[in-house]
């Protein structure tokens, strides 16, 4: 989807929706290369067929009745007409203009959902004014709150990435970029080593992706057992193939500076993420590494 399409998608949300905003520019808002798309962008217009309901329309894409009212106002009598195009969003959840004075993180916190997770379901733009909202009305569709602990343990893998343990460049979680001194969300963790380093798979699983990917550079990501990936970026070379089984502590590719690091030492950008209903979340790699 072009960006123009994209922005006249906006204006026809907010026209559609009540709100007055407009919508930012382009180099206001860039998304970070390597971000799921944002959830704006996923909308589907649906029209509607002879003998569909509202009901059997939400089942068909697993979403709320309400949801699709949400964004479809003239349906509040819950009657669909032959014929008529509706919005459908990519899951359960509301379109919100940030308010004037506020931030996308203040949204996340008055809708209860954790920033980072709001953050990457909108593209990681960095300061949107039309935001989705994902809200789980079901179990299916439920979002990640702002609790940082979980009812189930986190599956432990037993590897680490480098054969060496090694000294953090800069943590997960919200940093302050020291080239720029923006804050912003850092989806994994700087691990500092020597280029040409070897990078190991931190557990076994297939390479769903090898080569390079914008910022990241030379990327190798993995998907594991228990919809968890992992990714390992700004690599010299990659010594791995995309489909290729791969077992732990096998070498992936060698350490490099390729993409833009945001760290100015030679280090290795290792992520994890899990699988959800909002495409794959980053998780803190540390509750998943055995040091």
């Amino acid at each position: 989807m072009t960006f123009p399409f994209r922005q006249q998608f906006l204006y026809f949300l907010v026209s559609v929706l009540g709100l007055v905003s407009t919508t930012p520019s382009k180099s206001a808002n860039a998304a970070v290369p390597g971000c799921p798309t944002p959830a704006l962008e996923r909308f589907q217009r649906h029209k509607v067929a002879s003998g569909e309901t509202l009901e059997s329309i939400a089942q068909r894409y697993n979403l709320m009745p309400t949801t699709i009212i949400g964004m479809n106002p003239d349906l509040r009598n819950r009657t669909v007409a032959i014929g008529k195009e509706i919005l459908i969003p990519p899951y359960d959840g509301i379109v919100v203009e940030v308010p004037r004075g506020q931030t996308w993180r203040e949204v996340a916190a008055k809708y209860k959902i954790r920033a980072d997770a709001l953050f990457e379901v909108n593209g990681c733009e960095k300061d949107p004014r039309v935001v989705f909202v994902p809200q789980g009305n079901s179990s299916r569709s439920r979002p990640v709150t702002n609790s940082t602990t979980s009812s189930t343990t986190p599956i432990k893998f037993t590897g680490y990435p480098l054969p060496e343990n090694a000294r953090v460049a800069l943590p997960y979680g919200w940093q302050i970029n020291p080239k720029t001194s923006e804050v912003f969300f850092h989806s994994g963790v700087d691990l500092l080593a020597s280029v040409g380093t070897s990078v190991e798979a931190i557990a076994p699983g297939t390479v769903v992706f090898a080569g390079n990917q914008g910022t990241y550079g030379n990327l190798v990501i993995i998907n594991h057992a228990g919809k968890l990936q992992s990714r390992y970026a700004h690599l010299k070379d990659i010594k791995v193939s995309v489909g290729q089984q791969v077992k732990q502590q096998d070498e992936i590719g060698t350490l490099g500076t390729t993409g833009k690091p945001t760290s100015t030492q030679p280090h290795l950008h290792f992520e994890i993420r899990s699988s959800s209903d909002l495409g794959w979340v980053a998780k803190d790699p540390n509750q998943y590494m055995q040091r």
